[in-house]
């Protein structure tokens, strides 16, 4: 086998908050990350912080990664940070896509959000963020 056959996946939950019933960049951005050879779950519309967590916990991901249109952002990444921490899973990569105004990206930042990806974000920035990030 070669070095590469036997390397670990990379594990990427996406999550898509509270009450945001669009999903199809979410899923989009899920096929991305299966293509480029990410092992991939995704968690479906309407879920609750407390069931991110637990999804990641369980899951055993490298990566939680949120889907956010509402604007709801800021408050959902804040509930989710103090879960993933209760949980164990701060030294996780952490990020959050969608419809974020420029002034809310240090905030992300400052609560652990370390990948912050507009909607108009280009899907190999996301892998390549992901590939360079996750150790």
């Amino acid at each position: 086998m070669s070095e590469r056959q036997t390397e670990k996946k990379i594990r990427v939950l996406i999550a898509k908050p509270g009450l945001d019933g669009h999903d199809v960049g979410a899923k989009v951005v899920v096929r991305a990350l299966a293509d480029a050879g990410f092992e991939v779950i995704y968690s479906g519309l309407r879920k609750t912080p407390e069931q991110i967590a637990a999804a990641a916990r369980d899951e055993d991901v490298d990566v939680v990664g949120l889907s956010v249109l509402s604007g709801s952002h800021v408050p959902l990444c804040r509930r989710l940070r103090d879960l993933l921490m209760d949980a164990g899973l701060g030294d996780r990569l952490w990020m959050v896509g969608g419809n974020i105004p420029e002034e809310d990206r240090a905030v992300l930042g400052q609560l652990g959000y370390r990948g912050v990806f507009p909607t108009s974000a280009k899907l190999d920035d996301i892998v390549n963020f992901i590939r360079e990030n996750v150790t």
